[in-house]
């Protein structure tokens, strides 16, 4: 049935890597979201009404929020389509991830209605007309929901959605709190027991798990989360392969959207190499990795001097102080200058995140072991975080 959708309302549709198809399956999988929802809405309000089942009603309100969430979903993968303009050089990509946040918010709201009503009906339950039609209608959800979640997983995988994944969490968890809702009738009917507002209430904790799971997985590429690692490799490795490179540093990977990076990285390259073969080789790597990555792409270029023997004592040195003072810590752009008749070592230490000592402790504590060593020597150090 996926594929059967896929290839009636999207042309081109294996080709997933194409921004347009990537957009055509956001669409198509909202609108049936958005139609599926509608009728479960339709079938179990029906039920509900009849059965006077808070629970069921809940049930079915939960299902036209999903509707209502599936049309933020398609109005957010259409903005994330638009292109770059002056206002936004880097494109509307974020948008989709904003539709994400607002689904989970939707969620999230649902889920504290549905508390609200269940609690009501805990403390002033009422008599439930219950049938075995109901319970059948609510079965047929179920497989409804359960083709939700597999049709929204493998498309969301297949595009690399944080939304279609939100839509599949919410279905799942939608299929649980149906099930609940069936147990419930069933007890009733057979031994007269009322569990309805309890069951409510129940619904209302599993929907607000997945909300808050969808919400997390919406927010955190809005915050600037790292980039995975497969990414950062495959980067590395396409700079380290050509000639010239000695080394990378200092990469920065900034998401505007699914599949749309913005690029900043250091590049170390010998010295005596010559201004414009340095430039050659840097604007190789740039295209490459701006069409590789359909990335925006800015390269800094630090020479590296050939080591003598003083300089590679010197080096030597500085590593082992860096090691005594913070064991996590690495350094890189090592030099050796001369300035006002004094030797400089310039080099930069790159710490992880969440380190007790602060920036300038470490740079003082550092300084000082140098001038422990020698005190001819003085350094410039600048401090780096480790992101990858």
């Amino acid at each position: 049935m996926t594929g059967l959708l896929a290839r009636l309302f999207i042309k081109d549709y294996k080709n997933t890597s194409d921004p347009e198809v990537r957009t055509a399956y956001g669409i198509l999988t909202g609108t049936v979201g958005i139609v599926m929802n509608f009728l479960l809405f339709a079938g179990k309000l029906a039920v509900g009404l009849i059965t006077g089942a808070v629970s069921v009603s809940a049930d079915a309100f939960n299902n036209l929020s999903d509707a209502g969430s599936s049309v933020v979903s398609v109005a957010g993968y259409k903005l994330a389509a638009v292109p770059p303009d002056r206002e936004h050089p880097f494109g509307h990509g974020r948008a989709e991830y904003i539709a994400g946040f607002v689904v989970s918010a939707a969620i999230i709201f649902t889920a504290f209605e549905i508390c609200t009503q269940s609690v009501a009906k805990i403390f002033t339950p009422e008599e439930l007309n219950t049938d075995i039609i109901s319970v059948v209608i609510l079965c047929a959800s179920i497989l409804v929901k359960l083709y939700m979640f597999a049709y929204n997983r493998r498309i969301g995988k297949l595009v690399n959605s944080v939304t279609m994944r939100a839509v599949a969490v919410d279905s799942l968890s939608d299929c649980a709190a149906t099930l609940a809702v069936i147990a419930a009738l069933i007890i009733y009917m057979v031994w007269g027991i009322n569990l309805d507002g309890f069951i409510g209430l129940l619904i209302s904790v599993l929907i607000l798990k997945a909300g808050i799971s969808a919400a997390k997985e919406s927010i955190a590429p809005l915050l600037g989360m790292k980039a995975d690692d497969e990414l950062i490799e495959g980067i590395r490795k396409t700079v380290l392969a050509y000639d010239n490179i000695v080394g990378v540093h200092d990469l920065i990977v900034h998401n505007y959207g699914v599949n749309k990076y913005v690029i900043s990285l250091h590049t170390e390259l010998p010295a005596d190499l010559s201004f414009t073969d340095a430039h050659e080789t840097v604007d190789r790597i740039e295209t490459e990795l701006r069409e590789k990555y359909s990335a925006v792409v800015t390269i800094h270029m630090d020479p590296v001097y050939e080591e003598t023997p003083e300089t590679e004592g010197y080096k030597a040195e500085v590593v082992r102080m860096i090691s005594s003072v913070e064991s996590s810590a690495s350094m890189h752009d090592f030099r050796v200058t001369e300035r006002g008749g004094k030797r400089v070592l310039i080099f930069d230490v790159e710490v992880p995140f969440g380190l007790d000592i602060s920036d300038e402790d470490l740079k003082q504590r550092i300084s000082e072991k140098i001038t422990e060593y020698d005190s001819s020597l003085s350094a410039i150090i600048t401090i780096d975080k480790k992101i990858y």
